[in-house]
């Protein structure tokens, strides 16, 4: 339950600091290169106002309140493939998410993974410091906020960045603590994702092949998210609510929970199912489907528990790729006219960065 992360009253906001101040403090907070561990390896009481959402953010779900009584559809695939193929297709046309288990990736191989990620975030701090850095041209980049210098207040959260294709890091790039078993992951994950875009192609009424076609699962990299215990998660948020810039995500996360997302106005918890892997449709998709499947707003809340790990592997987003990606004209009709503008990734990733995760929604920018 949500409610379990909000362990103290909402306390007054503190006093924002002014445009110039907010830089300051910022740049110096980025200068550590140690991120909101190194905060808490600190033993800070209260989190720098930074990390201090605005009363009107509602993190408390004054607004918003987290419905229990909802859940995330959950798909089994060993079921009847026809079944698979429907329930996958009604999932992604009206919540954008669902997870699935018995997918084939061994237990073995997952678990590998958030151990890896984990032991990146916790390592000497000097040794993770050699891979900080905003330079989005290298495969493997490690810092806080990706949106840390543009977005409205910075998120309770590390990152560990990894390019995997269609220009991955050769080994020796890659930290050696993650080497091995995030290949692993890799290499599984992918695969995976691979049968899953068939199953949504056939779930469009389109060929098997139609999205891997048209290269839905060649562009992507992978995140290692990291969120520490947070002294006041009443004040502050793990990440954003967003929808992802990709055509699909497939997240790996551990036990402690924290992710919600919006349905039907209201926050609803993606509960953590040992083994399984969480889907969602991302904007992207939604662009070339037309708006046949959803991206959906999601976020994830800060807990006074953690550290919490996920793994996400974004298909479609971070590339060079000068590809032009457009509503699909098969499933575009009199009474179905396209609905958004062409675009390529490569557009699609600059606009997502520029304008981070400040709450308005990225197809809005591509909308005809």
């Amino acid at each position: 339950m949500a409610s379990s992360y909000y362990l103290t009253p909402r306390s007054p906001p503190r006093t924002s600091p002014t445009a110039c101040d907010r830089r300051a403090e910022l740049q110096a907070f980025d200068d550590t290169k140690t991120g909101v561990k190194g905060l808490v390896d600190n033993q800070i009481a209260k989190i720098p106002k930074i990390f201090v959402h605005p009363p009107y953010y509602n993190i408390d779900d004054s607004t918003h309140p987290t419905n229990a009584r909802l859940s995330i559809p959950v798909i089994d695939l060993q079921k009847n493939h026809d079944e698979i193929v429907k329930m996958i297709g009604d999932a992604s046309e009206t919540w954008g998410f669902f997870q699935v288990v018995n997918h084939g990736i061994p237990e073995s191989t997952l678990d590998g993974s958030l151990k890896a990620i984990r032991s990146f975030h916790e390592q000497e701090e000097e040794i993770k410091k050699l891979f900080y850095t905003r330079e989005w041209s290298k495969r493997v980049v490690y810092n806080c906020n990706f949106d840390l210098f543009n977005s409205p207040t910075a998120n309770w959260r590390d990152t560990v960045f990894l390019n995997m294709a269609p220009n991955p890091p050769l080994p020796e790039e890659l930290p050696e603590i993650l080497r091995e078993a995030i290949w692993e992951y890799s290499n599984r994950v992918i695969e995976f994702a691979r049968q899953l875009l068939r199953l949504m192609s056939e779930a469009l009424g389109l060929s098997p092949d139609h999205l891997l076609e048209i290269e839905c699962a060649w562009p992507r990299a992978m995140v290692g998210h990291y969120y520490p215990p947070c002294p006041e998660p009443y004040l502050t948020i793990g990440t954003s609510g967003h929808s992802d810039n990709s055509f699909i995500t497939l997240l790996l996360q551990d036990n402690l929970g924290g992710l919600q997302v919006k349905h039907q106005n209201q926050w609803v918890d993606v509960a953590p199912i040992k083994g399984a892997l969480v889907i969602n449709i991302g904007d992207l998709l939604q662009l070339i489907s037309n708006d046949k499947y959803k991206s959906v707003e999601h976020r994830v809340l800060s807990s006074k528990k953690g550290p919490r790990i996920s793994v996400g592997m974004f298909c479609g987003r971070d590339t060079g790729s000068l590809r032009i990606y457009e509503p699909i004209k098969e499933l575009l009709s009199e009474d179905n006219p396209p609905k958004y503008r062409k675009t390529t990734i490569e557009e699609f990733t600059k606009f997502y960065r520029s304008k981070g995760l400040d709450g308005t929604p990225l197809l809005k920018q591509f909308e005809l």
